[in-house]
């Protein structure tokens, strides 16, 4: 018997979020306008309520152990036009405006390499992987 909190939270309306054992979602941010996949990363409940008070992204950096807003020290920030949740609520989908790159190596989106299979092997390859902004510069410590 399946338990009426899971049918809730499933086909209702009641926003409940189902965060990790780390207390974490996983958040897919995509390009509102061209529907390019621009990263995935993380929310903690703390990053989950800002972005839905402020309509900017923030995320919870798991190597930094905190939390961030996209572009506060890049200036590459994600203004949110919708946010989804999916069927049992542990995953997240934000479709943003960008400004400028979403990812920190300076590219559009942190896909930016291809998987090829050929004569057994497996490699990457580049694709769509111009910088709009030099790391080293924008990162400095």
């Amino acid at each position: 018997m399946s338990n009426p909190h899971d049918a809730d939270r499933e086909e209702g309306l009641s926003f409940q979020p189902k965060f990790d054992a780390s207390g974490l979602v996983t958040c897919v941010a995509t390009d509102a306008s061209s529907g390019d996949v621009l990263m995935v990363a993380h929310m903690n409940d703390e990053a989950l309520r800002k972005t839905i008070a402020t309509g900017e992204a923030w995320y919870f950096s798991r190597s930094r152990n905190a939390l961030w807003r996209k572009g506060e020290s890049s200036g590459q920030t994600q203004r949110v036009v919708e946010m989804r949740m999916d069927c049992d609520q542990d995953a997240v989908w934000i479709r943003v405006e960008q400004v400028g790159a979403a990812c920190h190596t300076g590219r559009h989106s942190c896909f930016y390499r291809k998987v090829k299979g050929e004569g057994g092997k497996v490699a990457l390859a580049f694709v769509d992987a111009d910088r709009l902004f030099d790391p080293a510069q924008i990162y400095r410590k």
